[in-house]
């Protein structure tokens, strides 16, 4: 096991690997060598210490996989601001919610994303900001809200530019930045990152350095990652997939990254050939954009080998194409929530085809993992279903401001439950079979049914609301709003859509909209939302 911090791993990896490429954007003209990003995170992280930013401060990141994130990441890493990652999908009601759950004391934002403007949002969840000097914002709703840095050369009102951050780095002393890093602790706080577990509002999982580097090692050594090796990132910084499985897992290493900003499936066929990239990373509806983009057939990956696909099942015909087609024969596939930093198995370089399209595989060393009935809390033997627990060195120290809801998932023996359905068969692989809540998996990305209803009950038409998970081909699964409007009134699909936009992520949006005049209920009054799936199953899609 490892026992530095984030900042000692890339100081290691710096005496290892200093001249060797570490960071690749072409379209940036990037070629950074572990020693040259080294020298940018050293820099930013001296403007944050002359910021007045201190260890356990929270400091968010809302922003594409840009250079600047990674360099953020490291930069916390090295001076103990723990490191807040907000989905680039967040819409204003989403914003406000994570940045007073998560007393932000300094924020990071890109200008715009996808055509989206990042800071007229900020400023309409924040006018005070128009109004206030660079680092002297007073908000009633964000009273601890201090300091907002732009990832751009562009000015705004109460906002830092990127290069006002590295000119104040200046004024900080090698020295300074060094007794912080020394200040640090393996099992400090270091990175937050918002899920809502199976229900609920998003929860704040708070991970440590031990948690993440030693997960990220995990994964590496599954992958059988080498300082060889130049793995393409396209899945999202802001997820672990991202950040733990992708960035931390090569830097373990002293392996290259190529990450793309924002997912292209032709960029990412580009990239990998261009590049020379022996890793790809991906949730089932990427891998199935790039085997269906124009330009696949003309292309050739002799160097890709193994990558990982996670974030919700994987059909057998898609990892078929992916590894004859693709060449990427050493695929693994891996399993975990944010809670457990995040990675619980994973298959290896070496499984059987049948084991990776079976199986979320092993679990990874120094983990352990046991089936329990959900009901009585006892361990079940090989082939039955339950709940899958695990307990280690990858468990989280909890949710941040939120004790009760900690104590809902670690019991008193430090056991994690998942929440998930699994069996463990006899070769000691495990299967997912189904979820004890109704969280739904739209290619990848999470969503919370109760978040979305608890919002729509703001719409004034609207009674009652249940979102409901169903099959869909090309996601896996969407999301569908069973809804009762209020008497008298008029109201139809697009209005509710329309009510969403500009509020909540739009993988959140019900993708149809069903009007009922009632729900199917048990004898308790308990709402049957099977009943509500296996109908619009059978109506709309049989």
């Amino acid at each position: 096991m490892y026992n530095g911090t984030l900042g000692d791993l890339l100081d290691q990896q710096v005496q290892l690997y200093g001249h060797k490429e570490a960071v690749i954007y072409p379209e940036k003209g990037i070629r950074w060598t572990f020693g040259k990003f080294q020298e940018e995170v050293c820099q930013a992280a001296k403007g944050l210490i002359r910021l007045g930013i201190r260890k356990g401060d929270h400091l968010s990141i809302w922003a594409s996989n840009q250079p600047e994130w990674l360099i953020m990441q490291f930069a916390t890493g090295k001076m103990g601001a723990v490191f807040v990652t907000v989905n680039t999908s967040y819409r204003t009601h989403d914003l406000e919610f994570v940045l007073k759950q998560s007393d932000t004391e300094t924020l990071v934002l890109e200008e715009e994303v996808k055509g989206v403007s990042f800071v007229e949002m900020l400023y309409e969840v924040c006018p005070e900001l128009k109004q206030c000097q660079p680092g002297k914002l007073v908000s009633e709703k964000f009273p601890k809200l201090k300091n907002v840095i732009l990832l751009s050369d562009h000015r705004y009102r109460g906002m830092y530019c990127w290069k006002d951050l590295i000119e104040m780095g200046k004024e900080v002393s090698d020295e300074e930045l060094k007794a912080s890093q020394a200040s640090l602790h393996p099992h400090d706080v270091i990175n937050m990152q918002y899920t809502s577990g199976t229900t609920g509002f998003p929860k704040g999982v708070m991970l440590s350095h031990h948690n993440i580097i030693n997960n990220a090692r995990n994964i590496a050594e599954c992958m059988k990652l080498t300082e060889k090796d130049r793995l393409c990132i396209p899945v999202p910084f802001f997820h672990c997939f991202g950040s733990i499985l992708g960035t931390l897992a090569c830097f373990s290493v002293g392996a290259s990254i190529v990450p793309l900003e924002v997912f292209d499936a032709g960029k990412v066929l580009d990239l990998v050939e261009q590049e020379k990239c022996t890793g790809l990373h991906g949730v089932p509806t990427m891998f199935i954009s790039e085997l269906n983009h124009p330009s696949f057939r003309g292309k050739k990956f002799p160097h890709l080998r193994t990558g990982i696909m996670a974030g919700s099942n994987c059909p057998a015909e898609i990892m078929r194409q992916v590894t004859e087609d693709m060449g990427i024969r050493e695929l693994t596939i891996a399993y975990g929530q944010t809670e457990s930093s995040p990675v619980i198995t994973q298959t290896r370089t070496d499984d059987s085809f049948e084991i990776r399209i079976n199986t979320v595989g092993r679990p990874h060393p120094h983990v352990e993992v046991k089936i329990v009935d959900p009901a009585t809390g006892k361990a079940l033997p090989d082939g039955e279903q339950g709940e899958l627990c695990t307990r280690g060195y990858h468990v989280m120290k909890g949710y941040y401001k939120m004790p009760d809801a900690t104590r809902e998932v670690i019991d008193e023996e430090g056991w994690l439950h998942t929440g998930d359905l699994a069996v463990r068969n006899e070769d000691g692989t495990y299967k997912i079979t189904g979820r004890l809540k109704d969280m739904i998996i739209r290619g990848g990305e999470n969503i919370y049914p109760r978040e979305i209803e608890e919002f729509l009950y703001k719409h004034p038409k609207i009674l009652d609301s249940q979102i409901v998970g169903v099959p869909d081909e090309k996601y896996g699964e969407i999301a569908v709003a069973f809804v009762r409007k209020k008497a008298g009134v008029e109201c139809g699909k697009e209005e509710i859509v329309q009510f969403c936009k500009g509020k909540i992520a739009n993988y959140k949006i019900p993708s149809q909209v069903i009007f009922v005049e009632e729900y199917p209920v048990t004898a308790n009054g308990k709402i049957q939302k099977y009943k509500l799936r296996e109908a619009f199953i059978k109506k709309y899609q049989t």
